[in-house]
């Protein structure tokens, strides 16, 4: 089969298509043929070491597709079955084998690329304004990147919710999706100062939670945006790695809380993942959840998606399609 394969860290010509021995699924695994791979920020980080894997590998956490073939101890799925998947590295190739108890089966009125796209960020989103900070009427949210993948699937849910939502974007482009997904306030970071103008939205008071994937250039104002006793969520790093901090600040700014969350902590057991999994697919079949899809690239152009969504120019999910 046909992968893409890292063998050393580093930009993103390191990202190799290659022949590789299709794999056999174990006991408890399915083969799963892959038609929709997800491309995600720590696919970047997995690229660059900062989750570093034995090498070579293959990277991607994130995939769609039909069950091919299952090892012993599966009764649960079948091969022809449509399934999806989340935070199970080697989804950049056109086969995969896992874990029986990781796979989502996919609904009939599901498309299986639109699977693919909501996956991990939407579990993500979910986890987010369901557990991590359960957002309730009258919260306002701070949501960075809101025009992001998860941004925007975050905005949706935040509003589900009852929440007021205040988006953090780049680019008017950008500040127009963030609208168009309920975004409440928009704040083109580019031209003023987010911390500033979220005092001045919040007459003072901060919000109750920030929502925070971009890390280093957005913390430290980050926690200042916030009300007393409110929650600081931070779950990436695309501008770079949180500097080491006094924990005595959080005391300083309000006895505010700060958790940095992963998404295996919130799917522990497969009733967990089905449960928010059921959650998505309901909302998409509703029509009360729209998944963007910026980008379709095929297998051998990952070091093209990678550089796009690494200038973050991406506007909604990247795929690759084996």
């Amino acid at each position: 089969m046909r992968a893409i394969r890292i063998h050393e860290y580093g930009g993103p010509d390191v990202l190799r298509y290659e022949e590789v021995a299709l794999p056999e699924p174990g006991a408890g695994e399915a083969l799963v043929k892959i038609d929709a791979a997800g491309i995600n920020y720590i696919d970047i980080y997995q690229r660059k070491g900062q989750y570093p894997d034995p090498l070579p590998v293959i990277p991607g956490r994130e995939a769609a597709g039909v069950i091919d073939a299952v090892g012993p101890g599966v009764s649960d799925l079948t091969p022809g079955t449509r399934v999806v998947y989340a935070m199970h590295v080697g989804a950049y190739a056109e086969y995969a084998v896992i874990p029986a108890r990781r796979l989502v089966p996919i609904p009939d009125a599901i498309d299986v690329r639109l699977a693919a796209a909501v996956m991990l960020q939407g579990l993500t989103a979910h986890y987010l304004t369901h557990s991590t900070y359960p957002l309730q009427p009258g919260d306002t949210a701070l949501i960075h990147a809101a025009a992001g993948g998860v941004g925007l699937l975050l905005i949706q849910m935040a509003k589900r919710r009852g929440a007021r939502v205040i988006g953090t974007v780049s680019t008017e482009e950008k500040a127009d999706l963030a609208r168009q997904a309920g975004a409440d306030e928009v704040i083109l970071y580019t031209q003023a100062d987010f911390e500033a103008k979220t005092r001045r939205l919040t007459d003072g008071r901060g919000v109750h939670v920030v929502y925070d994937s971009v890390g280093q250039t957005t913390f430290d104002k980050s926690l200042n945006c916030l009300s007393p006793r409110g929650y600081m969520v931070l779950y990436g790093q695309s501008s770079g790695p949180v500097p080491p901090f006094n924990p005595q600040a959080l005391s300083a700014k309000g006895s505010v809380y700060f958790t940095r969350p992963n998404l295996m902590h919130y799917t522990l057991d497969r009733a967990e993942l089905l449960k928010r999994a059921g959650d998505l697919f309901d909302w998409i079949s509703a029509g009360t959840l729209t998944v963007r899809i910026d980008a379709t690239f095929p297998l051998a152009e990952a070091p093209l998606a990678h550089r796009r969504l690494e200038a973050r120019r991406s506007t909604g999910k990247l795929l690759l399609i084996p």
